[in-house]
């Protein structure tokens, strides 16, 4: 492979009007245009003349298995665009998976969002940079969440570069991702991936297709195990290439279209949640955590690493739902080099890390009365024991109101961590009142 090896690139766009400016951009900013050979799975309203109204030259198009694909040029790059209605949607996963069915024999991979931008001779940097990695990895891969960009202020762009790390385990069991700024020298490696940007041999498309039936929530965690025991290894960009935007509230979403009426109404057969319910079981049967796990067909996991081996590699443990001190400690380790010598002492040092955005409402507790201070917030164990306690002044719920549009309910940040065998159950709210004492309880669910 050299420097002009040809690059396929994956795009899933859901009613994206940043699309077409993600395609002008790519195209114009990279190096070698001619070797860009982009896969847009087009979810949207069907017609095509935006493409042509954008400058793209139209050459052809097929129909297979009811959608058309039509091919394009654009700056000397290759785009082919299979359109879909936005209510046939199924999902991001599913969406990515239909661009990949249009790979052409391209020696490189790059999947990204319909929403980016691109440094100058990004193509040329992409490909260098992941050559480098040959010399410390096989299977070498690029990813990250990228800096973030606002459309029309391009002058604003953010120029640093990011390492992936754990965030928490939610409801579905699972772990979510979160991400902080470095400054290297080189890239990093980590133990995460980023569904929005992607940079691998072309082989990856053959040992880790995106699952179709993965809708949205899981993807990156899901990805990135079946990654790893397939024997390639993360590494996070030292310098920005590309650009993402984030956030988008003014844009149409799969799961505000795909609902309960879109259902009843006859214009989609599954609503967002229903397909969203299917997914996490698959994910959570990947990371070998589902007691009714799915047959995942060739979307399995591989055979040269184990889940474990990529559980000592994060410092987490997927079944117990914990992680080790460092993982959620000052230096937020994302990486351990070396495994541990002894598994018992290894799952011994775990500990349950608990996270949660608690939304306190308008009933929860009487803000009313003129003497109020502050409220206590306790967070109790199954044995009705104290795990964690935190004050609200009312002068910070004041503010977390106004934050929340003054709609009257607010949310509290709640962070701490137990043994493996603690959990907590419930949470009560009391407002001190500085006349009367302790008001009235509100006891509510974890």
């Amino acid at each position: 492979m050299d420097n002009r090896s040809g690059i396929f690139i994956s795009v899933a766009s859901y009613r994206d009007p940043e699309l077409i400016p993600t395609l002008k951009n790519m195209a114009e900013s990279a190096s070698d245009p001619q070797r860009l050979h982009i896969a847009v799975c087009w979810q949207d309203d069907e017609d095509l003349s935006v493409f042509t109204d954008a400058g793209f030259t139209h050459t052809q198009t097929t129909h297979t298995d009811g959608r058309a694909t039509s091919f394009y040029h654009y700056n000397g790059a290759r785009i082919d665009v299979i359109s879909v209605h936005y209510y046939a949607s199924q999902g991001a996963c599913w969406a990515r998976h239909l661009a990949e069915t249009l790979y052409d024999g391209e020696d490189y991979f790059l999947q990204i969002d319909s929403h980016c931008r691109f440094a100058e001779d990004w193509d040329r940097e992409l490909i260098a940079m992941w050559r480098q990695l040959l010399t410390q990895s096989d299977k070498p891969i690029l990813s990250a969440y990228p800096p973030p960009y606002t459309p029309g202020e391009e002058e604003n762009r953010q120029f640093y570069v990011s390492r992936m790390l754990f965030r928490e385990f939610v409801a579905d069991g699972f772990p979510m991702l979160t991400s902080a700024p470095i400054k290297e020298d080189a890239p990093l490696r980590g133990s995460y991936l980023a569904g929005g940007f992607i940079f691998a041999a072309a082989s990856f498309l053959q040992d880790v297709p995106n699952d179709p039936q993965i809708f949205f929530s899981g993807e990156e965690i899901a990805m990135a195990v079946r990654a790893f025991t397939h024997g390639y290894d993360i590494y996070h960009p030292h310098k920005p290439l590309v650009w993402h935007y984030y956030q988008r509230k003014e844009c149409n979403k799969v799961w505000g279209d795909h609902n309960n009426d879109a259902k009843k109404e006859g214009a989609i057969e599954q609503a967002w949640w229903e397909r969203d319910k299917i997914s996490k079981t698959r994910v959570r049967t990947v990371l070998g955590i589902e007691e009714t796990p799915a047959d995942l067909g060739r979307y399995a996991c591989g055979t040269q690493r184990s889940i474990r081996q990529f559980e000592y590699r994060a410092g987490i443990c997927l079944a117990a739902k914990t992680v080790l001190p460092e993982v959620v400690g000052p230096a937020h380790v994302c990486y351990f080099a070396t495994p541990p010598e002894d598994e018992a002492a290894w799952l011994n040092k775990q500990i349950t890390y608990n996270k949660k955005m608690l939304k306190i409402g308008k009933t929860d507790f009487d803000d009313t009365a003129p003497d109020l201070d502050h409220l206590h917030i306790g967070i109790y164990g199954s044995q009705n024991a104290l795990l964690y306690k935190k004050t609200v002044t009312l002068e910070e719920i004041k503010k977390l109101r106004a934050a929340n549009e003054g709609n009257g309910e607010f949310s509290v940040d709640i962070e701490f961590h137990t043994a493996p065998q603690v959990r907590p159950v419930s949470v009560r709210l009391c407002p001190w009142l500085n006349d009367s004492g302790w008001g009235s309880v509100t006891e509510k669910a974890w």
